[in-house]
């Protein structure tokens, strides 16, 4: 059999392309909401942050990048899966797939870095308030925002650069909604190794790492609230954190579902599920969580409709 580095095509076969026809059409309608309702709450938001200048803080700056990068999240995704729903062409050039994992992987890591940037800004609000605006001026965010940027690109090139050492030695058929690295690692015959580097690096970078600051902030956020003497202190303090480690939850409890189910085959439709949660729901539950537990968002929201 001839071993091939640079396949043509890649043909993405998600489960219910090939199940009974209600489910094809469930699938459709599905991914056409969550799409639609995805965008327009997450622009939403951006809006709200970007006209109300009372939201113009580092906390919200931060907000506006994580509704921008859970647009990209189902935008890299969901069209072309529409696409192939709607003509029957699950045939996706290599040149298109790798693309789609290169931005797939920026919105990743740069929604990591923003969770990990919101959790340290909680911080400093509620354990240094006095230094909150010298620690997080106006430089220091614009530092930030480039880091976020510039990491997520630098992460997404290193691991394209990995992925483009994969041998296949058939027909390329991923049991996968988008070209996923994941899938296209269980069916490569060889070339993995770097691979494999840069995907243990992933984890303690964007993984282990800020898992563990964010605990130790909070731990330390905790301690703090403690002290406070007025119950209506306590409160006010833990209501800016609530939104923030609820998405915290979600991010990491489906990223970890998703990233330790088993490679074995009769694991494929469980692994498809859980990514079409982590990919597609979660960047639509985000603002609904931000909007919905923050008094400020959600009374700049009735100032701008009524």
């Amino acid at each position: 059999m001839e071993n091939t580095t640079s396949p043509l095509d890649v043909h993405i076969l998600p489960f219910f392309l090939k199940t009974d026809h209600k489910l094809f059409i469930f699938s459709t309608v599905y991914f056409s909401f969550i799409y639609l309702f995805g965008i327009l709450v997450n622009t939403v938001i951006i809006a709200v942050i970007c006209l109300d200048l009372h939201l113009h803080t580092p906390m919200y700056l931060f907000l506006c990048n994580l509704s921008f990068v859970d647009i990209c999240y189902t935008t890299v995704s969901i069209p072309k899966l529409l696409y192939i729903l709607f003509s029957g062409n699950n045939s996706v050039p290599i040149t298109q797939c790798f693309i789609q994992m290169y931005f797939m992987w920026l919105a990743d890591s740069a929604e990591a870095t923003i969770l990990f940037i919101m959790a340290y800004d909680r911080y400093v609000a509620i354990c240094h308030p006095l230094y909150y605006h010298r620690m997080l001026n106006k430089n220091v965010c614009i530092l930030l925002m480039m880091v976020i940027w510039i990491g997520g690109n630098v992460n997404s090139s290193l691991f394209i650069s990995s992925v483009l050492d994969f041998i296949f030695c058939s027909s390329v058929t991923i049991h996968q909604f988008f070209c996923d690295a994941k899938a296209l690692l269980k069916i490569s015959c060889g070339g993995t190794e770097v691979f494999y580097i840069f995907m243990y690096a992933e984890y303690l970078v964007f993984g282990l790492c800020p898992v563990m600051c964010n605990l130790i902030s909070y731990v330390k956020i905790i301690r703090v609230i403690q002290h406070i003497k007025s119950k209506d202190g306590r409160k006010k303090a833990f209501s800016t954190c609530s939104s923030h480690l609820t998405v915290l939850a979600i991010f990491y409890g489906s990223s970890s579902s998703v990233y330790m189910t088993p490679p074995a085959d009769h694991y494929d439709l469980l692994e498809q599920v859980l990514t079409m949660f982590y990919t597609t729901v979660v960047p639509m539950l985000n603002p609904l969580i931000y909007s919905l537990r923050n008094k400020e968002v959600k009374s700049s929201l009735r100032k701008l409709v009524l």
